[in-house]
């Protein structure tokens, strides 16, 4: 088969413990399809994988520099570039990324004025609406099975493990897709292996109250629930970014053991009015794969822009990444979901010929286009 599209794959460059490329065999299925790959120098290194992995399964693919690697018509990476490296893409080129439209309408002018498309990952839907590229499974599992480990760390006399202790509260607000998943991994510890010790052992277990955006704006309601709230999660997916689901005074309300739990990752964004962004649970830090627990004396709480209060504090695990824990895994899973859709995109000659009203496949790449939101939403997102 003829080399129908360019397909460029960059490194991550983010920090230490971001070590998510494209496994090899994933590489090798889209050469078998007829793209022409090009790898960056390093890539899947931090895998334990070397340029023999790749070219052992895949002998077309080419190594070559990050930027040789932006010049090709199409650029996919599991984690949104910076803006000097989308700032590298050649105009007409499609980005395939995690692009979060929705949180990030200053990239959305980016790519709009740079005449680039973009194709975002967590956009890409079925006809009914669910995500077809998704690791919120891990999500919450991941994020929760490490706010249990800092609750087990902290928590009062006879402590999590003892048979003496009431049960452990878990509010989780928010219960689409990942709010969903929270509520099963928090009622077992986020972790299995925990959850058969402990009910083994007759140690009560965990009582989840699962609440929708629209009731966090009761205060009243919100100030009994937070009072005896061991694990607060937010998974809301907010219409308003600018404002926060639990303003920082909230915080107060909470048990000293207590631990916040950001799943939502929306980043603080204080540059201007217009584009003000906030957590969904004020004043905690944005973690990434190399620090995802803060205690209330971290100093990464005096980093977070002046928009937010940190005035209170309480033990937060927050990352970018949650999925990226165990990258390996995350990998092959994105490579899975991502065969079909990319094959479609392959065989159709890229984006600009992929028909909103065409096949299943088609129609769910063209709701994820930059061009399809921008004409639903307008430039600004």
């Amino acid at each position: 088969m003829e080399n129908s599209i360019t397909l460029g794959l960059p490194r991550i460059h983010a920090e230490f413990g971001e070590k998510r490329d494209f496994l090899p065999d994933f590489v090798a299925h889209l050469e078998k399809l007829g793209a022409q790959v090009f790898l960056e120098y390093g890539y899947g290194v931090a895998l334990g994988f070397t340029e023999a992995d790749y070219h052992a399964i895949a002998p077309k693919a080419i190594f070559t520099s990050h930027q040789e690697i932006y010049q090709q018509d199409n650029v996919l990476v599991l984690r949104c570039p910076l803006e000097k490296d989308l700032r590298l893409l050649k105009p007409g080129a499609c980005i395939i990324s995690m692009m979060h439209y929705s949180t990030r309408p200053a990239r959305v002018e980016l790519l709009h004025a740079l005449n680039v498309q973009a194709i975002s990952l967590d956009s890409i839907k079925d006809d009914v609406g669910r995500r077809m590229v998704e690791n919120l499974h891990s999500v919450a599992w991941n994020g929760l099975e490490v706010a249990f480990r800092v609750l087990q760390r902290n928590y009062p006399a006879p402590g999590m493990e003892s048979a003496e202790r009431g049960p452990i509260h878990v509010t989780v607000m928010g219960v689409g897709a990942v709010g969903v998943h929270a509520v099963q991994a928090a009622s077992r510890y986020g972790n299995l292996k925990l959850w058969r010790s402990l009910a083994g052992r007759g140690v009560p277990g965990v009582q989840v109250t699962a609440i929708d955006y629209d009731l966090t704006y009761n205060e009243t309601v919100m100030r009994d629930l937070l009072s005896h709230t061991d694990i607060l999660v937010d998974a809301t997916q907010r219409p308003d970014p600018s404002q926060a689901v639990i303003p920082n005074p909230w915080i107060a309300w909470m048990p000293e053991h207590a631990v916040l739990v950001d799943l939502s990752v929306d980043p603080y964004n204080c540059v201007s009015d217009e584009h003000r962004e906030v957590k969904g649970i004020e004043g905690i830090p944005q973690g990434n794969l190399d620090q995802y627990v803060f205690a209330p004396d971290d100093p990464a709480f005096d980093r977070v822009p002046q928009c937010a209060s940190t005035n209170n504090r309480r033990y937060s695990v927050s990352c970018y990444s949650w999925p990226g824990i165990h990258p390996k895994e995350c990998m092959q899973l994105y490579g899975e979901q991502l065969r079909p859709l990319l094959r479609t995109l392959i065989e159709k000659g890229g984006a600009q010929n992929i028909n909103g009203k065409g096949k299943f496949l088609e129609r769910a790449l063209a709701r994820a286009m930059l061009s399809n939101w921008i004409t639903k939403n307008g430039k600004e997102g």
